[in-house]
């Protein structure tokens, strides 16, 4: 089919869901950039800052369990809307960290709960609503992708839109420390946590169902629900009511992206939450020092994000399915990250060397990524594609925070020792065989594609 011909508004709502996701990363970011200037003037450990960085990733997965299913209920227009205004609060509000945390010091004393120190009691806090608010993104734009693409477009269009935290990566750098140097590290947080607010504009002007999309033609709105036309000889009707929770954990479908999520995602937020402290404790770069070699880094992601949402495509032109297409494209590139083992031996000649590679695994995390959020479209019905998500983002976020306590133990630990780069070394590591250790559990869990049926 020539697709030239029917219309490409789809790709209009692919863009809105980029730049909320580069807001998204934005705001996550600013913390992990600021963490020198915060631990210097707080007295920080980095078990303290592991604390801080755990309690977003654990409210993060908890939110996405319920995310997913209010998604689900709300529709995907009002449910991501409400996701950025309650994360763009929760990013903004770091900057009063101090007052919070006195607040809320006063609250827990009347309850005979032991101190906490202000600065990492309001910093947990505001930590707490963004990761509550940022929940909701994945679930809504994997939901939008598959309200408005056909299934063999949504990897791509998926990589396109996940390559928006690869852009919010680069941008936090390019920002956050400037702002921080010149106006306060209180305004780097005021000033990108306001940013989601003029992305809802847009928003409510351009979203709506496609069955209620005037500015779709119906070549377009038939070209979407091509899948829905096309007869699949191997399944039965896929059904289309919304699944509970409960019949949802018994598919091994569930259980293989939630595995898959739960050995990955912390990777990833290591390589955003760490790399900064990384840089100081292992090069002594601080401040705006970090913004050549992190915007390299994170540049680097977007090759990744947008030719792992393609790769697939090549063995689906094979005849695989959506799906096993899929899952060899993932196979390929769970090797890539192997590369990370050589960072800390190589660190030794320059620090563009574990810059470099690090980078490589990044956007291998991401070309996994893209593929690793479509295999939900490919096997469930789409009312239930949201609180699929929701459910593998609590397991991503879970792993999450045990691999940043983790880290930040071990790194106090060697740090104490005087040999941190032993920390690193084993955090390196477990980031390089994350993902060959996922597809295999994956794949034992879904050997071949099974669509989820009536």
């Amino acid at each position: 089919m020539d697709t030239s011909k029917i219309g490409k508004y789809r790709w209009t709502i692919c863009s809105l869901l980029f730049f909320a996701t580069t807001v998204n990363y934005l705001d996550r970011q600013v913390l992990s950039l600021l963490k020198p200037t915060l631990e210097e003037e707080f007295g920080w450990t980095n078990s303290d800052y592991a604390n801080i960085a755990s309690v977003f990733q654990f409210s993060y997965a908890i939110s996405m369990l319920f995310a997913g299913r209010i998604i689900d209920k709300l529709g995907t227009k009002w449910g991501f809307a409400w996701a950025i205004i309650i994360w763009s609060v929760g990013a903004a509000i770091h900057g009063f960290a101090i007052p919070i945390g006195t607040g809320f010091m006063a609250i827990l004393g009347w309850f005979g709960v032991a101190a906490v120190p202000i600065s990492i009691l309001g910093f947990m806090v505001s930590r707490a609503i963004l990761g509550f608010g940022e929940s909701g993104n994945f679930p809504a734009a994997i939901k939008a992708t598959a309200e408005y693409f056909p299934k063999k477009e949504r990897a791509f269009a998926t990589g396109i839109f996940n390559s928006g935290t690869n852009v919010g990566a680069i941008l936090a750098p390019l920002t956050v420390p400037w702002i921080a140097t010149n106006w306060g590290w209180e305004a780097a947080f005021f000033i990108i946590g306001s940013i989601g607010f003029l992305w809802l504009i847009f928003w409510f002007i351009f979203y709506e169902k496609p069955e209620n999309q005037k500015r779709l033609s119906k070549e377009e709105f038939n070209y979407i629900n091509s899948d829905n036309i096309e007869s699949d000889s191997e399944n039965s009707t896929i059904n289309t009511e919304e699944l509970s929770w409960v019949k949802l954990l018994g598919y091994k479908q569930t259980w293989a992206f939630a595995v898959g999520k739960f050995l990955t995602d912390g990777v990833w937020w290591f390589f955003l939450f760490w790399l900064p402290a990384y840089l100081k404790d292992q090069y002594h770069m601080t401040g705006t020092q970090i913004i050549l070699p992190l915007t390299v880094l994170y540049s680097l992601t977007m090759f990744g994000s947008i030719g792992g949402g393609w790769f697939p495509i090549y063995f689906i032109k094979k005849g695989y399915t959506p799906y096993d297409g899929r899952m060899k494209a993932m196979l390929l590139i769970a090797i890539v990250p192997l590369v990370v083992l050589l960072a800390q031996p190589l660190g030794g000649i320059s620090f563009w060397m574990p810059v470099l590679l690090i980078g490589v695994a990044a956007s291998a995390h991401q070309a996994w990524s893209a593929n690793l959020f479509t295999t939900v479209s490919d096997m469930f019905p789409k009312k239930s594609i949201a609180s699929v998500v929701g459910i593998g983002g609590m397991a991503g976020g879970l792993g999450g925070v045990i691999v940043t306590k983790t880290g930040g133990a071990l790194f106090d630990k060697y740090k104490a020792l005087g040999h941190i780069e032993t920390g690193y070394t084993i955090m390196f590591t477990f980031c390089a065989i994350a993902y060959l250790l996922a597809w295999v559990i994956m794949k034992s869990l879904v050997p071949k594609y099974k669509a989820v049926v009536s």
